[in-house]
């Protein structure tokens, strides 16, 4: 029996299909979803989510979100969501570095709060980037 898996996000669907596992950052800790898992709703943390299929593992950058469990379908509704493989690299750390450089600027407290979440989704993209490159 496998699960099936939505990732979702405002923009786009980001994946969709069947595996044996997800494991989700949630706001209790990591979750491992499994088929017949019992029903359940939970937040979503910003962090690494992982779909297993067999021996294959996909990584997902996600900033948030909801967790949605019932009959074996799996909804992942995400503030913002990225394969790890599409994830540009280049692209991420030069936002970290934006980002960084205006950290150290006088800002408003609105344009900060901006910032602090660019650097936090550069970072976490460039973390699940990173982990995509050595063997799982």
């Amino acid at each position: 029996m496998k699960l099936t898996i939505n990732i979702l996000t405002p923009q786009s669907q980001i994946y969709s299909g069947e595996a044996d596992e997800v494991i989700v950052p949630t706001v209790t800790g990591e979750i491992g979803v499994l088929p017949n898992h019992v029903s359940l709703l939970t937040q979503i943390l910003p962090g690494e989510l992982r779909i297993k299929t067999g021996e294959k593992t996909q990584y997902f950058a996600i900033m948030g979100g909801y967790l949605e469990v019932a009959n074996n379908l799996v909804n992942v509704l995400g503030d913002y969501a990225v394969r790890a493989e599409d994830i540009e690299v280049a692209k991420a750390e030069q936002a970290k570095a934006r980002a960084e450089k205006a950290k150290n600027e006088k800002v408003s407290l609105e344009d900060f709060a901006t910032i602090e979440s660019e650097l936090r989704k550069s970072l976490l993209e460039l973390k699940v980037a990173n982990r995509r490159r050595r063997p799982s």
